[in-house]
C-alpha cells in the first residue's frame, strides 16, 4: 500500500526544500511516516553475490556492511587491495559472521574493468546485485588511462563497461547507480562530456557526470531489461562522506550537524539491492521513493541532446546494438 496523501506532501515538501529533505532530519521523519517502505527480511540475500565498488570508504563501506547484514557474501571493489583488506576486517570484526572478498579493479580504467569482469565472471555464475558506488572528484581536469574525463570514467563509463560485460551472470538482478543531488543544479552536456570547454571546476565535474547517469537511466535500463536486469539509481542525500570531507570543507563547516552517517547515505542502496518485489526499472529514488529527475526548468533535456549523449557513450563504451536476449 502507497503512503498517505499527507505523507507524500510532506515528503515532497522536504524533498524540495533541500536542506530538510538531504539531511538526517529528512530521513528521520521519513522513517516515521506511514507508508514507510519495509526493510528487506532478514536473511533476504543468503547465499547471494553482490559487488560494491568504491568499499573502501564511506558509503561504499556502510553498503557492504548493510548486504552483508542481509546474508550476501559481498565482494568489496576497491582500487587499493590493502585499504580493502583492512576494511573487510573491520566489517568482519562487527559481523563476524560476514561473508566478504576483497577484488582489485580501477573502476576509472576501462580496460581493467573488463579485465576484472572477465575473472570474476568465470568465478561466479550468478550475481545478484552490483552496487557501484566509486566516486572521484579530482581537483583539476584528469584523464582517465583511455582519454576520457576521470569523473564521468568513474561515474558512467565504468559501470556501464562493467554491466554490459557481466550480463550473463546479472540475469534477473539488481545493478544500482549512486548517483549525486548535486546533478540537479546542472544540465545534460552532451556537447561536451570530456569538459573541455570552460574553466574546469570538480564540483561542475562531479554534477555532470552524475546527470549524465541519471539522464541515460532509461536507456540503459531498457537494453539490459533484455536479460531480466532491474537498474535504478539513487542520491544518498547529504552525507558526511571523505568525498564532502576533502573537497567540500566549507558545505561541511555549514552543515556538519546535520549531515547523515554513512549508513543512513547508504539506506537506499541497500534497499534497492534487496527489497522484493524488485523497484521499477529505469527510475531515480531517494529515500526509499522515486523522485524526478528535474527541479528546475532549465536543466531540462531534450531528445536531441538525449541522442547525443547515448551516441556519446555506446561510442565511449564499445556497445552494440541488443541484438537478442543476452546479445
Amino acid at each position: 500500500m502507497g503512503a498517505p496523501i499527507a505523507s507524500r506532501a510532506l515528503d515532497t515538501a522536504m524533498d524540495r526544500s533541500l536542506v530538510l529533505g538531504y539531511t538526517r532530519i529528512g530521513l528521520a521523519v521519513r522513517r516515521a511516516l506511514p507508508g514507510w517502505p519495509a526493510d528487506p527480511a532478514p536473511g533476504s540475500l543468503a547465499g547471494e553475490h553482490v559487488l560494491v565498488t568504491g568499499a573502501s570508504s564511506g558509503l561504499g563501506i556502510a553498503t557492504a556492511e548493510g548486504l552483508a547484514e542481509l546474508g550476501a557474501t559481498v565482494h568489496l571493489v576497491v582500487r587499493d587491495e590493502a585499504k580493502g583488506a583492512r576494511v573487510r576486517d573491520e566489517i568482519a570484526r562487527r559481523l563476524p559472521a560476514a561473508t566478504l572478498e576483497v577484488r582489485r579493479c580501477d573502476v576509472g580504467d576501462l580496460d581493467d574493468v573488463r579485465r576484472f569482469a572477465a575473472a570474476i565472471g568465470d568465478e561466479l555464475p550468478s550475481i545478484r546485485a552490483v552496487v557501484h558506488n566509486a566516486g572521484v572528484m579530482p581537483p583539476e581536469r584528469t584523464e582517465s588511462a583511455q582519454g576520457h574525463e576521470l569523473s564521468m570514467a568513474v561515474h558512467l563509463l565504468g559501470p556501464v563497461v562493467m554491466t554490459e560485460a557481466l550480463r550473463p551472470q546479472l540475469a534477473g538482478a539488481r545493478v544500482v547507480l549512486v548517483s549525486s543531488g548535486g546533478m540537479y543544479g546542472q544540465a545534460l552536456r552532451s556537447d561536451d562530456p570530456g569538459y573541455l570547454k570552460g574553466d574546469y571546476s570538480p564540483t561542475t565535474a562531479y554534477a555532470r557526470s552524475k546527470r549524465m547517469q541519471v539522464e541515460m537511466l532509461p536507456l540503459l535500463a531498457d537494453r539490459w531489461s533484455l536479460d531480466g536486469i532491474h537498474l535504478s539509481a539513487m542520491h544518498p542525500g547529504w552525507a558526511d562522506t571523505p568525498g564532502v570531507q576533502e573537497s567540500l570543507p566549507r558545505f561541511r563547516s555549514i552543515t556538519r550537524p546535520v549531515l547523515r552517517d554513512d549508513a543512513e547515505g547508504a539506506d537506499t542502496s541497500v534497499w534497492l539491492a534487496a527489497t522484493e518485489p524488485a523497484p521499477a526499472d529505469g527510475r531515480f529514488w531517494h529515500d526509499r521513493r522515486e523522485r524526478p529527475i528535474d527541479l528546475l526548468p532549465t536543466t531540462r533535456s531534450t531528445q536531441d541532446q538525449r541522442s547525443a549523449a547515448w551516441a556519446w557513450l555506446t561510442q565511449a563504451t564499445g556497445l552494440v546494438p541488443n541484438q537478442t536476449k543476452g546479445a
